[in-house]
């Protein structure tokens, strides 16, 4: 993996975490309370995560020539752990939850990440065959 390649798996694997925390703001009042029910919340950030991660790894794989799969399993990998040392530097003081809590109720959620990412990755190389 070039260093190019690697400084955009990096970039884009933040932004994979941060378009979701930022667009939940959208849903509390300022005093910190949620303004929608809790599975509502968690439904619509699921859906936005999913669509700008898979935007994400759109833009990824355009800089991709070759191993898709290797590089699709890297980069679900890398985004995985990403967005999980966020949640924990972040969103785990935020909720004020521990991290087996944590895990149960989002972390298991970013196993998409890379079933997603090493699927693409199998298209294209099927595609390219």
């Amino acid at each position: 993996m070039t260093k190019k390649l690697l400084t955009k798996n990096i970039l884009l694997g933040v932004l994979s975490w941060l378009i979701p925390f930022a667009v939940s703001f959208l849903f509390y009042t300022q005093d910190g309370q949620l303004v929608v029910p809790y599975a509502t919340f968690k439904s619509t950030i699921m859906v936005v995560g999913v669509i700008s991660g898979c935007y994400l790894l759109y833009r990824y794989f355009k800089f991709v020539d070759s191993d898709f799969i290797k590089n699709g399993t890297i980069v679900g990998l890398f985004w995985f752990a990403i967005n999980i040392i966020l949640d924990v530097v972040i969103l785990i003081p935020i909720m004020k939850t521990n991290f087996a809590d944590y895990f149960m109720s989002i972390g298991l959620s970013y196993f998409s990440i890379p079933v997603i990412s090493v699927t693409m990755g199998y298209l294209l190389q099927i595609k390219l065959k």
